[in-house]
């Protein structure tokens, strides 16, 4: 039995939330919805204390009071905020720090740099579609949205597609489990940093042709070279920001689409509506929720907020807030003005954004081209992963004439 079957039920969403509740991974918007109306700054004394940010609003404000809401730790786990985690530049280094770091990544993944990928996730996605061709029925999540990301991050690194199940198993220990599993979380942290730390070696004897390794070998800061040690934490930051997340956001796209037919149909015969159309799949089904700090006592909206809690930034229900989006619980896939923060907001918004952005569009892209028509088989089926990445780990579908 898993430590998570383990933890008493919510009973008091506005008291005790605990975002690894059976209710809360089958279907978190009503809850959100029932907190952003009635008490939009939720407390929980799980995990340590914990403060929930609902609204839209406030959601932005904490983000960008980056003294008072520290980055230092980012998921919620059983280990006390006080004790430092694994540093991972640059997603837990507050300002000014965290600037150098993250304009050391930037060339790697600006519009132009990412553009250069296109090919690559299309060979990608051609040859899982190939792999689909014929067969009536399968799950679209585990057998074409979970491959994707995955392939891609490892061309990334530069390491053989083999690695890549071991990828997810891995995120699927440190995320889903580990939260509330400490001592697999560090087990799976050593795993992860002695595979970084040996890939470096090796790039170091035989250099890359243009991966991430080897870009990152030839970056400095301050004009020294980056030490073996920092290189390995900011790929393990980078593998974990680059497969579960965009996986989960294209397993939505699809459920999305395999269970609402007038969606499906209208972006089959009108393929130019695919990038409001994913903006809209990121607002409507964002997967990601970040954790901050309370560095200090301070208060939200008059509910005090206590030095050492946990700060959640609930991404997903402020992208359903209805002070900032009109019919913020329908999916529009015309919608124009969609200022959404599925890949966060303030000085830590997602880096990788335009590579995730390319890669849902082209995978949603060549899926309708080859399966215009298709339908969910069982909605009972459908599950979803827990913690803070929340998406659709089985999504069975049927390929209709």
């Amino acid at each position: 039995m898993s430590e998570s079957t383990k933890r008493p039920p919510v009973k008091n969403w506005h008291s005790d939330l605990d975002h690894f509740d059976p209710d809360f991974i089958a279907d978190p918007y009503p809850i959100y919805e029932e907190l952003r109306g009635k008490c939009p700054v939720a407390h929980s004394d799980r995990y340590g204390g914990m403060t929930w940010l609902t609204r839209a609003a406030d959601v932005a404000a904490a983000a960008n009071a980056t003294e008072t809401f520290s980055s230092r730790r980012t998921v919620i786990s059983e280990v006390p905020t006080d004790r430092h985690g694994l540093v991972l530049p640059p997603i837990n280094i507050d300002p000014p720090h965290h600037a150098e770091r993250r304009r050391l990544l930037l060339p790697f993944f600006t519009p132009t740099a990412t553009a250069d990928w296109e090919p690559t996730i299309r060979q990608i996605c051609s040859g899982l579609l190939d792999g689909l061709d014929g067969r009536t029925a399968f799950d679209a999540a585990s057998e074409y949205a979970q491959e994707i990301p995955g392939d891609v991050t490892a061309r990334m690194l530069g390491v053989p597609l083999e690695d890549t199940p071991q990828f997810r198993w891995w995120l699927h220990d440190l995320l889903e489990l580990g939260p509330t599993n400490p001592t697999l979380a560090r087990e799976t942290t050593t795993r992860m940093m002695d595979y970084m730390l040996g890939l470096i070696s090796d790039r170091r004897r035989v250099s890359g042709d243009g991966d991430l390794v080897q870009y990152l070998l030839e970056q400095t800061v301050d004009g020294e070279e980056l030490s073996d040690d920092e290189m390995a934490r900011t790929l393990f930051l980078l593998l974990i920001a680059g497969i579960d997340t965009t996986w989960s956001a294209l397993g939505f796209c699809l459920l999305h689409l395999a269970t609402h037919p007038e969606d499906r149909h209208r972006l089959a015969s009108d393929p130019s509506l695919l990038p409001t159309a994913v903006e809209e799949f990121l607002r409507a089904y964002s997967p990601v929720f970040i954790a901050r700090v309370a560095e200090h006592d301070t208060d939200i909206d008059g509910c005090p907020v206590v030095a050492g809690d946990w700060t959640v930034l609930a991404f997903p229900s402020a992208n359903r807030d209805p002070e900032l989006f009109e019919r913020p619980n329908e999916v529009l896939i015309d919608r124009e003005e969609n200022r959404h923060s599925a890949f966060g907001l303030g000085v830590h918004r997602c880096l990788g954004s335009n590579l995730a952005r390319l890669e849902m569009q082209i995978a949603i892209e060549m899926w309708m081209e080859r399966f215009p028509n298709f339908e969910l088989t069982d909605v009972t089926a459908v599950t979803y992963s827990g913690g803070h990445v929340r998406g659709p780990r089985a999504v069975p579908i049927r390929i209709l004439s």
